[in-house]
This record gives C-alpha cells, structure tokens and sequence, in this order.
C-alpha cells in the first residue's frame, strides 16, 4: 500500500539516555557533542519511521544549549518532524534532563535537524509528506517557509563575500 501522508505524531520520537561520567567533561557536565550525538541519533529515527527509508543528516540549524546536565541526570530527547520538502524533513528536537536527586525536570537543548531520504541506490528520494492535525503541528511548519528563504539568503550572501575577497587586489600588503 502507497502511503501519501502521515501525521507528526505517527512518527515522535522520545529516547532516554543517563549522564555518566564517560559523558561530561572535567567539572562533571554533560558535553554538547554527547548529547548532539543523542539529538541526531533520536531524530534520525524520527525521519526514517517517517520516510520508511534510510536517511541522513544534512545538517543542524540554530542549537541553544540552555542549561547543563550533570552526572546522574537522566536525558530524555523528543524528536518530531515539522516538515517535509522534496526529498528532505526538518525535524525539531528537545532535550530535558531530570535531576533525580531534587526532582527538577527543564529544557536543556534545541535544534532543528534536516534529513535527506536516501533510496536504494544512495540517491536522494522524495518525502512522504507530512499532514499535521493538531494546531501545534500545524503552528511548527509555519516558521520553516521563512527559515528556508533566510537559508537561501545567507547561502548567497556569504557566496557574494567569497567573490567579493577573491577579487581584492593587494596594494602595499593592504587589500583594498
């Protein structure tokens, strides 16, 4: 059976992990390339129970890393998707930890990750598309249009200053 669509929530993805001391640096805190490592390990299951292939990561936008974890602490990262493009999804992923201890649960961390489907071959493949119901699904693929066109923005902007610095001509050791 084709599939045409699925829902954000057919494919949420929540994993736990606990902080030890093989995860933090030396003061005891949890390092930002440990808990990427879980970010993109969560939202790449995310996007392949969605898309039903193999994906792989593209890229990730704009992380806000905005508490620590510590050693005992227990993660839990939550991945959905928020949109799906041609042959590529944005999925936004949050991370909370859980002092044990004090019975603190907060926000830790944010991205959004993009995805590219792979077919058989290697090649890129297109999406399934998503189909959000709930105003909050709905509400989370807004901001990507927009993001997408700033994206594009800056892509061209800092190919502009490559050409721009390649064409300076030196002038007593001075670029002009």
């Amino acid at each position: 059976m084709l599939i045409i669509n699925k829902t954000p929530a057919s494919s949420l993805t929540i994993t736990t992990e606990v902080v030890c001391p093989n995860d933090t640096n030396p003061m005891g805190i949890l390092q930002g390339g440990r808990l990427l490592q879980w970010m993109d390990i969560a939202a790449v299951v995310c996007v392949q129970v969605h898309a039903e292939k193999i994906c792989v990561t593209a890229s990730i936008n704009h992380v806000d890393f905005n508490k620590t974890a510590k050693v005992r602490d227990i993660i839990t990262v939550n991945a959905k998707i928020t949109r799906a493009f041609k042959t590529s999804m944005k999925i936004f992923v949050q991370s909370f930890a859980r002092e044990v201890l004090a019975g603190k649960f907060f926000l830790i961390s944010e991205a959004y990750f993009t995805f590219v489907v792979l077919d058989e071959n290697g090649k890129s493949a297109e999406v399934i598309s998503v189909s959000p119901k709930t105003i909050s699904e709905k509400s989370n693929m807004r901001p990507h249009l927009k993001e997408k066109d700033k994206e594009q923005k800056k892509i061209k902007q800092a190919c502009y200053y490559h050409v721009k610095e390649k064409n300076k001509i030196a002038v007593s050791g001075r670029f002009v």
